[in-house]
């Protein structure tokens, strides 16, 4: 039950950045989603599928951690990992969406 709340805080922690991150770029019609080496832009989307993309992914990924939490029985030993796990997958997520917020800033400068 607890890694169901831990799942559910991250996936609306990424909506509320999204959110937010959509005001900071309010008059950008595409952002970009994709970088080369070089630094150039590979591709871009609009602006709502580009900032509906990282709480859909991290909604996916831990509601998938979250049912296997609830149905797959840890490894004996492993039964006090399963909390620590999801936090750690959740604040990846949350980490890669400022980063990607981070690099739409630096681009758009």
């Amino acid at each position: 039950m607890a890694n169901a709340i831990l799942s559910t805080l991250f996936v609306l922690l990424t909506c509320s950045l999204a959110y937010r991150a959509n005001r900071w770029f309010r008059g950008e019609a595409r952002l970009p989603m994709q970088w080369g080496l070089a630094g150039n832009v590979n591709w871009s989307a609009p602006r709502a599928v580009a900032f509906a993309f990282m709480p859909i992914l991290a909604g996916v990924v831990l509601g998938f951690v979250t049912i296997l939490s609830m149905t797959v029985p840890p490894r004996a030993g492993q039964e006090h990992l399963v909390l620590p796990a999801t936090a750690f997958i959740g604040t990846a997520l949350v980490a890669t969406q400022l980063i990607h917020f981070w690099l739409i800033r630096r681009t758009l400068r």
